[in-house]
């Protein structure tokens, strides 16, 4: 049955809720708008705050829930097999196979699935990403930085092991997946809110 929880984990976490938020408040396809990305950051950009937040909720739920909830039901060893549940949930939401494998840069799922494993982690890694968007108006920087925060906290409060392990891989992919912000940062042309956006 464990390993049907990890199909499954990845099933849920595979919900495109950004590609649904746009056919239901727009009729779009958000893959072809914005960043292309199917993430909150491209709601928001795109839809607005009203269609991102609830978007970004549930990205944090579908990872958190079979992290937390699986592990119990099946009566799994927690450290070992919620580590397998949060990654595959993880995997759904970046290659999500219900809209040809695209989707987010797994921050919130992310943050989901350690809201589970190291809610301190988590708790850290908002503060600084919302001091960082209030400060540069810069989500992407914000999301780099917060990702960042998120092994240290971890080895302070978990100590070294597989959770400190994923948060650390975590952390290499979420950079990897920003690295065309992280161009546009250089040269100064990564998108601001509340300035109006040039190019896309």
């Amino acid at each position: 049955m464990t390993w049907l929880l990890v199909v499954a984990s990845y099933f849920i976490g595979a919900f495109p809720t950004s590609y649904v938020m746009g056919r239901v408040v727009r009729g779009i396809d958000l893959r072809q708008h914005g960043s292309g990305n199917l993430g909150a950051t491209n709601v928001f950009r795109v839809l607005g705050w009203k269609a991102a937040v609830p978007v970004f909720m549930v990205d944090i739920f579908k990872s958190f829930a079979p992290t937390f909830f699986f592990p119990r039901l099946d009566g799994s060893p927690h450290w070992e097999w919620a580590l397998a549940f949060g990654a595959a949930a993880i995997l759904g939401h970046v290659f999500s196979v219900y809209v040809r494998f695209k989707g987010g840069k797994g921050v919130a799922a992310g943050a989901g699935v350690f809201l589970a494993l190291a809610p301190w982690a988590v708790l850290a890694g908002l503060i600084v990403w919302v001091s960082l968007v209030a400060t540069t108006r810069i989500v992407s920087i914000s999301s780099i930085v917060a990702v960042i925060v998120v092994p240290p906290v971890v080895y302070l409060t978990k100590g070294a092991g597989p959770v400190l392990w994923l948060s650390l891989a975590l952390m290499a992919f979420v950079i990897f997946a920003h690295r065309a912000n992280i161009g546009r940062l250089r040269r100064g042309e990564e998108h601001r809110f509340g300035r109006a956006r040039v190019s896309t």
